[in-house]
């Protein structure tokens, strides 16, 4: 739901709701392949995403924890009301109303269950990283533990094999239970 080149119905799902970003659908997506694929576990279901994708992944955790338990947030925005106003208001509205704090990562913090690793380039120039850095001080100020990676000089998005397998690890660590590779002892 909430996805484009659909009817207005359709949308108005996401409409001042960014919270939601499909996960009802997701949910019951996941549920049914289980049900019908005994080898499709669904008792420790990850998620990541970059910028919107990142916002969203948090948000799983907040406000779906009874689904996911482990997310990976890469230059998300974490309150629609300090990142760049043109998008936002697309999906969130003007004026600003209760349905902006209702959707953020900031003001829901406290709600945190799960595993959480936030990604944050210092230099992004699209979603500012203050937006990352405000999550993490009210994760802290609540009491909740997450891992956070901050990359000097990196961009949005973050790219790299550094990024890339700090996101594997952290999904090998709490989605399977292991213990990943020494990746200085494999350079050659």
């Amino acid at each position: 739901m909430g996805t484009n080149n659909r009817s207005r119905a359709f949308h108005d799902v996401a409409w001042k709701n960014l919270k939601d970003a499909g996960f009802p659908d997701r949910i019951l997506w996941h549920k049914a392949a289980a049900a019908r694929y005994p080898w499709y576990d669904i008792s420790n279901v990850g998620i990541f995403g970059g910028s919107a994708g990142g916002q969203s992944a948090v948000g799983a955790l907040l406000f779906h924890p009874e689904f996911y338990k482990v997310a990976v947030a890469n230059s998300g925005c974490s309150d629609n009301r300090i990142d760049k106003i043109w998008w936002n208001e697309q999906w969130m509205g003007w004026p600003v109303g209760i349905e902006y704090s209702q959707s953020s990562a900031i003001d829901n913090a406290y709600r945190l269950r799960g595993k959480l690793m936030i990604v944050v380039g210092e230099m992004d120039h699209n979603v500012d990283p203050s937006s990352s850095l405000q999550l993490a001080d009210r994760l802290i100020k609540a009491g909740k533990d997450f891992d956070m990676v901050y990359v000097p000089g990196a961009d949005h998005g973050v790219p790299g094999i550094y990024t890339e397998r700090k996101l594997l690890d952290f999904f090998v660590r709490n989605i399977l239970g292991q213990t990943p590779p020494d990746w200085d002892t494999k350079r050659t």
